[in-house]
């Protein structure tokens, strides 16, 4: 069995990796990733002698350089993760996700039909549902309303992705997860950013009054939910996957202040951004139901590893915030990406 998994250097792609790695160790895996500031090969270099892992640099929106690696690899499935996905940057400069996540997608989805791939997963999010109010649940057959420049650009490309399976015949699922958290989450993002924060009693912002609410799944739990949609996922439908674990932003915050032993006094409420949608809640039931899934974390327990993790890894995060992670790629792979 060989798999194409592109984006596999960022956060919940690496993680996927590994996990598919440790759980299918006959299967090949193809790692395709542009190694944009969020793709870092560090998180994986452990991986680098395993005689069925592979990692390639590309871009998805290069047709003739996608076309060429289906030609020579012959894969059975893809799994794309890749994506801009910060939504902050999503403001700034939309037209970037634009590119990525909806003309990349199409270039993967015409690879894939072309090639006659068994199966092409997408991997999607929660927030191209929009927002909800203090009660109810997104479902797999809740309206797509997206807010921001980032979940437009996934929705469109969920919408591209059912249309190969309704016009050309082409098998896929499409994924929906909440809020993912665990290790080798890139700085940006909330948890990570006051984790690191705290541990070096920098201030701690925290957008508007920090009660936007997130359902928070561990990204491990995410990984087997995707591996069982790719194997036993009925052709053509969409899967929630949410961890059952609403928090506001601001429980975030006190909670990894309150575990590291850290004064509240560093937290700073900032200025909110624009189109911030208020909560999100997700529905998993038909990932439960048909699939058998049940999430292996509590966030209780899932938040106490991440931290710790963050703790025993700080050479990891420190490489980039120096942007000494991007030098990784060079020394080890010189000139031996080329499709």
């Amino acid at each position: 069995m060989k798999l194409l998994i592109t984006g596999g250097a960022g956060f919940i792609g690496s993680n996927f990796v590994r996990y598919m790695i440790n759980k299918y160790p006959s299967y090949q895996i193809v790692n395709l990733d542009a190694l944009t500031y969020a793709g870092n090969l560090e998180t994986l270099k452990d991986l680098e002698m395993n005689k069925n892992y592979k990692f390639l640099k590309g871009d998805i929106t290069d047709r003739t350089l996608i076309n060429k690696l289906f030609e020579n690899e012959k894969f059975d499935y893809v799994v794309n993760f890749a994506a801009e996905s910060h939504v902050d940057r999503s403001i700034t400069e939309p037209n970037i996700f634009v590119a990525t996540n909806i003309q990349g997608t199409q270039v993967l989805l015409d690879a894939s039909k072309d090639n006659n791939i068994k199966k092409y997963l997408q991997v999607s999010t929660d927030e191209v549902y929009g927002t909800l109010g203090e009660e109810g649940y997104f479902s797999e057959t809740t309206s797509l309303a997206p807010n921001s420049p980032y979940s437009a650009s996934k929705a469109g490309a969920d919408m591209l992705v059912r249309s190969y399976n309704e016009t050309f015949g082409l098998p896929i699922n499409i994924t929906r997860c909440s809020n993912n958290y665990g290790p080798y989450h890139f700085p940006e993002k909330l948890i990570p950013l006051m984790v690191i924060n705290a541990m070096k009693e920098k201030n701690l912002p925290v957008y508007g009054d920090g009660l936007n609410i997130r359902d928070w799944l561990h990204v491990e739990d995410h990984c087997q939910a995707i591996d069982l949609v790719l194997h036993k996922g009925r052709n053509g439908e969409v899967y929630n996957v949410g961890g059952n674990n609403e928090r506001t932003n601001i429980e975030i915050v006190k909670t990894i202040l309150n575990y590291l032993n850290k004064s509240e006094s560093l937290i700073r409420f900032v200025t909110d951004r624009p189109g911030h949608d208020r909560r999100y809640a997700i529905d998993a039931t038909k990932l439960r139901e048909e699939l058998g899934w049940e999430p292996k974390y509590t966030f209780e327990t899932g938040i106490k590893e991440t931290i710790k993790w963050y703790q025993d890894n700080q050479q990891w995060w420190e490489n980039i915030i120096s942007g000494n992670y991007q030098e990784y790629f060079e020394k080890q792979y010189g000139l031996r990406l080329e499709v």
